[in-house]
């Protein structure tokens, strides 16, 4: 039986509607879903960064919250003065949101890190236990060699030694960029030293091999065959602990530990 053109075009319009209806449909019921994912996982790499969990240590979302919830302060402040900012729940603010909207944000200055625009806000985590503050943990991003990688360094109470480095999304080549995922690249980080005795941020992956932080406290191994990718991460790392990015926190967290 042969059907007319006109058929047939009607017939295909309705089936891409149906197939439009369901995709859409399925976007937006497991949207929730999605965005629940994203969340658990920045806590992971947060908690894992801070040493409070172990690097892929299997948790219930329950039990992430927990942990999370017990032993990590979320704070908004104010980039430039480095102020806490009242009125914005940490929870639902969200900095790469601000860093896109020009009404939030400004460009950045020419940097090795090739940040483009810098959020007139930004989220601290801080880290405490017993009303002890254990750590400082900021995000940084910038360019490596095929993209930009998304992360958090964590810093001692003295905001300069380093306790731990992670990053949640990039997409560096594997077994070359990809190694700033390696557990053992990342367990030359702590104990480093950020800024120098100026204040300025010099922490940096050098090429080829450095000595123990007690002896090359500025330095970190390069990673191999990923000169580039290395040179990013030194500009990420420089770029967002210094005057543009969260230099000016530091800067007042020092001068409140002093008096």
């Amino acid at each position: 039986m042969q059907h007319s053109t006109g058929y047939i075009v009607g017939f295909a319009i309705a089936v891409c509607l149906v197939c439009a209806l369901l995709v859409s449909g399925s976007a937006v019921t497991l949207k929730p879903l999605q965005e629940a994912n994203i969340v658990l996982d920045r806590q992971k790499k947060v908690l894992t960064v801070a040493g409070l969990i172990e690097e892929g240590q299997s948790l219930s979302t329950q039990e992430v919250a927990r942990i999370f919830d017990e032993n990590v302060r979320p704070k908004v402040i104010e980039l430039d003065s480095g102020e806490l900012v009242p009125g914005i729940d940490p929870a639902g603010f969200d900095q790469q949101a601000a860093m896109s909207d020009p009404d939030r944000s400004e460009p950045a200055p020419r940097n090795a890190a090739k940040v483009q625009r810098v959020p007139e806000h930004g989220l601290v985590f801080e880290i405490v236990e017993d009303g002890r503050l254990e750590a400082m943990i900021f995000p940084i991003e910038g360019k490596g060699l095929w993209s930009t990688l998304y992360g958090y360094i964590a810093l001692a109470p003295d905001a300069n030694t380093v306790v731990g480095i992670t990053f949640y999304d990039h997409g560096e080549t594997p077994g070359l960029g990809g190694e700033v995922d390696n557990p053992r690249w990342k367990a030359l980080w702590p104990g480093r030293k950020v800024f120098d005795d100026r204040g300025n941020p010099v922490l940096r992956v050098k090429k080829g091999s450095a000595g123990p932080p007690s002896e090359d406290p500025h330095q970190v191994d390069g990673l191999s065959g990923a000169t580039l990718t290395s040179r990013g991460v030194t500009a990420l790392v420089q770029f967002w602990l210094g005057e543009n990015g969260y230099g000016p926190y530091v800067e007042r967290h020092r001068s409140r530990a002093e008096i």
